[in-house]
């Protein structure tokens, strides 16, 4: 059996009209076909980087703190996987690219999730490097920084659903926008210097969507019961205008928010939501905000995740305006990356290495500097 045999039996056969076709699979750098379908083989590559095994130790919401039951960054993004492949089977569109993207969606997110993210906006405007949203980093990740500096060469939807996947917008409809590869590539650089862009992206592609609205399911019901875990509310807390209508269980909330879904975008080409669903998502977000994400951290542990970031900053630009190849960020980092990476402006690299740190590995480097 030949190469185009192989591959034509491995794409599936009954997409919809408006699903995304491997044939729109294009990369920045033309290269060889092998036997997999453009995303499927974009889903290899995406497993296989670094940055992905390192969502093993990069925190969701909560740091670890002794407990094992915690959502890490590596189950929320098969979290969103899952549900964005039962929604795209449903909808049969292509679950390939929506693999792919789910899967990739959170390469360039920081050491301590969202409040790593705003440390490192502070630190990369403060410097002149833009805007840090760790959307637009997953997508640097993947076109500059794996390989070495060479980046993976991963197809242009899959990269345009990474993008626009920010699942802190929740709307009650999701339509795709058509675009080109230079339009995708000027979004991309402009997410660097126009901070209200980042609430205007829209996918591509309606897989992209999926991808963005599954990200915001994931994590909901999810955060309510590592909440519940570490004692910080009980599930009588949320408020019986939104468990009646979502659930309050996250199997509960996934389940019905998913089913709305698909029974409301059914041969459509955008999503929709029951108004009562999305309604009920919103207050959930908001309860969420206010119950959960504003408690994870003391006000002594934000301060100190704060120090942590400075000036691990200023250490490292420091030691690379000085070449001090004895420093950890040319041992582990800058040593094994192309030449064409090391061009990049010093600030940059020092941003891309803090970036990418698991909690673990950014605690043991500031407490290196402390001593």
């Amino acid at each position: 059996m030949n190469n185009k045999i192989i591959s034509d039996n491995m794409k599936i056969k009954l997409l919809s009209k408006y699903a995304c076709p491997y044939e729109k699979g294009i990369r920045l750098k033309e290269e060889k076909d092998d036997f997999r379908p453009s995303f499927y083989r974009d889903i290899d590559r995406i497993l296989y980087t670094l940055s992905y095994t390192r969502y093993l130790d990069k925190t969701q919401v909560f740091t670890h703190g002794g407990n094992d039951h915690l959502s890490r960054r590596m189950t929320h993004v098969q979290f969103v996987s899952k549900i964005a492949r039962t929604i795209g089977r449903a909808l049969n569109l292509n679950e390939d690219l929506i693999e792919a993207a789910s899967l990739g969606h959170d390469l360039g997110h920081t050491p301590f999730g969202h409040v790593g993210e705003e440390i490192l906006n502070e630190i990369s405007l403060k410097n002149n490097e833009g805007y840090f949203n760790h959307n637009v980093q997953s997508v640097r990740v993947l076109m500059n920084i794996e390989n070495h500096g060479k980046g993976a060469n991963i197809t242009i939807p899959v990269l345009d659903a990474i993008m626009c996947h920010n699942g802190e917008f929740a709307l009650g409809e999701y339509h795709p926008t058509n675009k080109t590869v230079e339009e995708f590539l000027k979004e991309y650089q402009e997410s660097y210097t126009n901070k209200e862009l980042l609430k205007k992206l829209k996918p591509m592609t309606l897989e992209g969507c999926v991808v963005r609205i599954s990200d915001m399911i994931a994590y909901l019901g999810r955060d309510i019961e590592d909440a519940i875990r570490l004692g910080i509310l009980k599930k009588e807390d949320i408020p019986e205008k939104i468990t009646n209508i979502l659930g309050s269980s996250n199997r509960e909330i996934i389940n019905t928010i998913i089913i709305d879904i698909i029974n409301n975008s059914l041969d459509k080409d955008y999503l929709k939501l029951s108004d009562n669903i999305y309604e009920a998502i919103v207050a959930l977000k908001k309860f969420n905000y206010e119950n959960i994400y504003k408690k994870a951290y003391s006000k002594d542990k934000l301060e100190e995740i704060k120090d942590m970031f400075n000036k691990l900053f200023l250490k490292y630009l420091d030691d690379l305006n000085k070449q001090n190849k004895e420093s950890i960020i040319y041992k582990s980092y800058l040593n094994y990356m192309s030449e064409e990476y090391k061009n990049n402006r010093k600030t940059r690299i020092v941003i891309d290495y803090l970036a990418g740190m698991t909690d673990d590995y950014i605690m043991k480097q500031y407490q290196s500097i402390k001593h």
